[in-house]
């Protein structure tokens, strides 16, 4: 069986809100929709769960978190998580980690965490925003004096404006007229000729001269709102942490489903899998957290082929100016689980074969890269898909401000940031493989002893001995541990009229439980039962009365057993 969802376009709001409808009719047993909250123009956001309800209600299961779009213009990341719906439905009752993971995990996707800037980006006259539309820092939404991005000539298209400066910074290509180069620095007036580069748009109060380049009046980023590390020298951050609805909701979303085992934000680009920290050295993190990643990320990269980094250790060029306010970070310094930002599509990897340096978002491509690009996308009849060409040729335009200019260049969004539609599906396969295996790996309690003994007239012995099955511990990690995020496992037996514990209480607590990870680190073929508790009771009964024993862990679920006094 396939399912409905369409995984070679970008849907607008409603489509995908009818496609997820339709996917929780389609498969009422494995899925429900709900809405978690309103986005800042108030559009519900919608949070899909999916398990097998036949095995089990999702509350009782441990769980991994995916949520996508949070930035309006990295739709790619949308797709990425409806196939990870449509891997889910389609793979139960065929493939065997699948069914596994629905039958004993729950899995929480939010396809499109920020409705409004993705429909901002996908609009016929398009507004590309880094995320939310609320005005911010000037909440009237006043446009400060300068350039402001917009589609000027109504073609549907934001691009670049070229135009004839001696003072400018760009020249043409000599062997690709259609490229830019940089001036370089001992370039005279005869290397010529120059020209300043803009986006495509409007300049508020125009005084003739000076082109300031000012913050959006929707200047918020939502993936600097999160509370981790949240300062207001961070670009966007907001008003203050989780000030914007649309994270409000996913942090309360989140903190009600204590299950949550593991956590991945999907976005673009540039072909990784970035974990925390985004502020601390590795070597300021515990070292078994350090490890327990590297070895998720080396499955992770089997599946995906994108390389994983560090952001703080790999992407972070200057330490001393560090992105704080992420929600990778905030799931792993607040919640405790491994968490991931998945950045796709690497259009250098596509159109060379070489995955793009971690340098590349402060300084670009190369020259070089640049027309691999072009040549790769010539060789596609300049299709970024969608109808949309990927590189648009320079054409002249009278602008309402400048004057003359042209207009041209990449077809940004779609050309780099995203991937063209007809290379959707291929790009984020294997993704929704990583997410079943993480899944896998979280703890999971089961229940591997449960007698009663008789040790007197009418009195027996109660005996249950829980275990963790999950690779992880209980925890999840160090850091959680270190830092007491987690409740301690709880075991219960519910007695039956007229009988009695006569060895305290009914429920007690037996700490945290280790994983298939904690005896690995043992380093030695002695491994001992970390991943083991037992609790016993005395109980007062008569014979054939049946106990009731539930084992929870707010991580690692339910497990019941029935024990009979005989």
């Amino acid at each position: 069986m396939t399912s409905s969802l369409p995984l070679d376009r970008f849907l607008r709001y409603d489509e995908l809100s009818h496609a997820l409808a339709a996917l929780t009719a389609q498969y009422p047993a494995l899925v429900s929709v709900d809405s978690i909250g309103r986005s800042h123009e108030g559009r519900d956001i919608w949070l899909v769960t999916l398990t097998d309800t036949t095995a089990g209600p999702a509350d009782e299961k441990p769980a991994m978190w995916v949520d996508a779009n949070i930035h309006a213009t990295e739709v790619t990341g949308g797709v990425a998580a409806l196939a990870l719906l449509d891997r889910l439905v389609t793979g139960f009752g065929l493939d065997a980690h699948v069914t596994r993971a629905l039958q004993t995990r729950t899995f929480y996707v939010v396809p499109r965490l920020n409705p409004d800037g993705v429909e901002a980006a996908l609009a016929d006259q398009p507004r590309f925003l880094r995320s939310s539309t609320r005005p911010w820092p000037w909440n009237d939404g006043w446009q400060q004096p300068g350039l402001h991005a917009e589609d000027v000539d109504g073609d549907g298209r934001i691009l670049t404006m070229r135009i004839a400066d001696p003072d400018g910074q760009w020249k043409v290509r000599a062997d690709e007229p259609r490229l830019m180069v940089r001036r370089g620095p001992a370039d005279g007036p005869d290397d010529g000729p120059y020209y300043r580069l803009l986006d495509e748009g409007r300049i508020e109060s125009f005084d003739g001269f000076t082109v300031p380049t000012p913050r959006s009046p929707q200047g918020l980023d939502l993936n600097r709102n999160y509370p981790a590390g949240w300062a207001t020298n961070i670009t966007g951050s907001g008003d203050h942490p989780g000030s914007e609805p649309e994270i409000d909701a996913v942090i309360r979303a989140i903190r009600a489903r204590p299950n949550i085992c593991g956590f991945n934000a999907y976005h673009t680009s540039g072909g990784v899998l970035l974990r925390p920290s985004s502020t601390k050295a590795d070597a300021a993190l515990p070292v078994v957290d350090v490890w327990a990643w590297t070895e998720l990320g080396k499955r992770a990269s089997e599946l995906t082929k994108y390389p994983v980094h560090s952001v703080y250790e790999d992407f972070t060029w200057d330490k001393s100016t560090t992105m704080a306010g992420a929600s990778d970070d905030w799931a792993y310094e607040h919640l405790g689980v491994y968490s991931w930002t998945t950045e796709f599509w690497d259009v250098q990897f596509a159109a060379t074969g070489e995955r793009a340096p971690t340098n590349w978002w402060y300084f670009g491509p190369t020259p070089e890269v640049e027309l691999a690009v072009l040549q790769w996308y010539d060789a596609r009849g300049n299709d970024a898909g969608g109808g949309r060409a990927a590189f648009v040729n320079w054409y002249t335009f009278d602008h309402p401000q400048l004057g003359t200019v042209e207009l041209g260049g990449w077809n940004y969004v779609f050309a780099w940031s995203n991937a063209p539609l007809d290379l959707l599906r291929n790009e984020v396969t294997g993704h929704a493989d990583f997410a079943v295996h993480q899944a896998l790996a979280a703890p999971s309690l089961a229940i591997r002893l449960a007698t009663a003994e008789r040790v007197g007239d009418g009195v027996w012995q109660v005996r249950v001995g829980v275990a963790n099955t999950g690779w992880l511990p209980t925890t999840v990690t160090a850091h959680a541990e270190r830092e007491h995020l987690v409740l301690p496992l709880t075991v219960e037996v519910t007695l039956p009229q007229g009988a009695e514990s006569t060895s305290g209480p009914t429920r007690v607590t037996l700490g945290q439980l280790g994983g298939g990870l904690t005896i690995r680190l043992r380093g030695e073929a002695n491994d001992g039962t970390p991943d083991r508790a037992l609790a016993t009771w005395t109980v007062r009964g008569e014979r054939g009365q049946a106990i009731v024993v539930e084992a929870r862990h707010p991580r690692a679920g339910v497990a019941r057993a029935t024990v009979t006094l005989e």
